[in-house]
């Protein structure tokens, strides 16, 4: 029997709509119960150093709205530690992030920042939160993911998707190959593969289709295509693919 593939979707979106013209709407609480309603599997929301989506107030807003488990992206620095041991996320993955970026670019350098994440990496466990780190597929930061003791690990999909956009049949094979190899790895060493950035309806099934992977990660295109169709029928339509993937 083939493993079940989980569908997160981040909301981070909805609040940068409500952020654009300030006031409360939209809310990404409303779109988390949403979710909820949809089948969808969790939450994710990244609370970034500039605040330029999520806010604060809005986690305990999210968790106490819905029983998904939530996610909170979250940088390796001392104030998001304090705000994920406040809040008790049930995971926490941790993310690069720069603030002259638009959206998290690249993966985490596990491997670099070894002695950061240390510390934040086990007191997080030490709180009963579910640690995963987001890096590229590679072995060198596998590697170090499996030192620093995580239980998940997310890979980032953004080169699979861009190569796509780009239409080289080439690289998209290779990062598709390198993903699958990874998370592959990942399973026969005990961290459960999760995938997601830059995954849409239309590059989605072959990343859906790799066994190992038990969860995507998916915001941005959802938020996109609500505007058009609504974001129950989004939701509905990439789990539809995703479970065709699965098939």
């Amino acid at each position: 029997m083939t493993n079940p593939l989980r569908l997160g979707v981040n909301i981070d979106h909805v609040a940068t709509i409500r952020n654009a013209r300030g006031g409360d709407h939209p809310d990404p609480v409303r779109a988390a119960q949403i979710v909820a309603e949809v089948g969808g599997d969790g939450i994710t929301a990244h609370l970034r150093e500039d605040r330029r989506h999520i806010r604060d107030e809005d986690l305990a807003r999210i968790q106490d709205a819905t029983d998904l488990p939530l996610n909170l992206e979250m940088a390796a620095t001392e104030e998001m530690l304090e705000i994920a041991l406040r809040h008790k996320p049930h995971a926490a993955c941790i993310v690069p992030e720069k603030r002259e970026e638009r959206t998290t670019e690249g993966g985490l350098d596990a491997a670099g920042l070894h002695n950061t994440l240390t510390p934040i990496v086990y007191r997080l466990k030490d709180h009963g939160i579910r640690v995963s780190l987001f890096i590229e597929a590679d072995e060198r930061q596998l590697d170090a993911a499996l030192q620093l003791g995580v239980p998940v690990v997310e890979f980032h999909t953004g080169e699979y998707a861009h190569a796509i956009l780009d239409g080289d049949s080439e690289r998209t094979a290779k990062e598709l190959h390198r993903i699958t190899d990874m998370a592959a790895l990942a399973a026969k060493n005990g961290i459960e593969p999760h995938a997601g950035h830059g995954l849409t309806y239309d590059n989605v099934q072959p990343i859906a289709a790799i066994p190992q992977i038990a969860e995507l990660n998916i915001g941005h295109y959802l938020i996109g295509e609500a505007i058009f169709s609504g974001l129950e029928p989004a939701i509905r339509r990439m789990r539809e693919l995703m479970d065709e993937a699965r098939g």
